[in-house]
């Protein structure tokens, strides 16, 4: 461990899904840890850069995560000057949580090696708590998912795996330099996932293919803010292509161990009631 763990790991997104696992496993090891988020002490906001020299004032190490979403156009220009200013305030170890298959995402990735730190990037696949912690579950509890996306595969990674690998990087030695692509251990169709995740809940959850106009017009009556509406159009109309048809070993690489698989993440998640209506 280095001494740098001495110093707050500032944790940006620090309330979200990875973050937040993040701060509660460094917590348990004694770490201290700042959440970076506008309800935080110091309070810290992407788009108010007036707050970011104090969110980083005494902090060792960095956990970036963009929000709402790294693939959001602007994202990588962003993210380039807050490490910028991180490296200039002498903190050197960063840590880029990224997306697969995202433009903007990738263009992040390379404007943080060229930042002059020590860089490790987490670059994921498609949360599987998207069903249980994001957008997703409204449509679960409701019973009927309806995505533009047919028979694409893809390897939900559970946000426990990616936190584990967060906590592993900050932690131990022998991380600066390494890309981690972390996927889970399997391709699934949305389908199929909507069909593991009604199994383990005990109801009959169903999956519908629509229209790209379809979907767009269900955003709209959900009077969602610009970025979210063009983030969810881009996801499911670009990126859920098939370009991302394929596992990887980061979870491995990183960890030693297999990925959980989602049939894990459905039957636990299930057993919380939170899909219960």
């Amino acid at each position: 461990m280095t001494d740098t763990t001495q110093k707050p790991v500032l944790i940006l997104g620090g309330t979200g899904k990875t973050g937040r696992r993040l701060a509660e496993r460094l917590t348990a090891k004694e770490i201290p840890v700042r959440i970076g988020s506008r309800t935080g002490t110091p309070p810290f906001d992407w788009q108010d850069k007036g707050t970011w020299g104090p969110a980083l004032e005494g902090a060792g190490t960095v956990y970036i995560s963009y929000y709402p979403d790294i693939a959001v156009p602007g994202a990588a220009e962003t993210v380039e000057a807050f490490a910028r200013l991180a490296v200039e305030r002498g903190i050197k170890r960063l840590v880029l949580l990224s997306g697969r298959g995202e433009t903007e995402a990738q263009r992040a990735e390379e404007m943080v090696k060229a930042s002059g730190a020590d860089w490790t990037i987490l670059r994921c696949a498609w949360f599987a708590q998207n069903f249980s912690e994001g957008f997703l579950i409204e449509s679960i509890l409701e019973g009927e998912v309806a995505l533009p996306v047919g028979n694409v595969g893809e390897p939900f990674v559970d946000a426990d795996d990616i936190a584990n690998v967060a906590e592993a990087v900050l932690t131990q030695p022998g991380h600066v330099g390494q890309l981690y692509e972390l996927t889970g251990p399997r391709l699934l169709s949305f389908a199929e996932a909507v069909a593991e995740i009604g199994k383990a809940a005990g109801r009959d959850i169903r999956y519908r293919q629509i229209s790209h106009a379809e979907f767009t017009e269900a955003m709209a009556a959900h009077n969602l803010p610009p970025e979210f509406a063009w983030l969810l159009n881009e996801l499911f109309t670009e990126v859920l292509d098939g370009r991302n048809e394929t596992l990887t070993d980061g979870v491995q690489r990183a960890l030693g161990r297999q990925p959980k698989d989602f049939s894990a993440y459905a039957t636990e998640t299930a057993a919380s009631r939170i899909w219960s209506n």
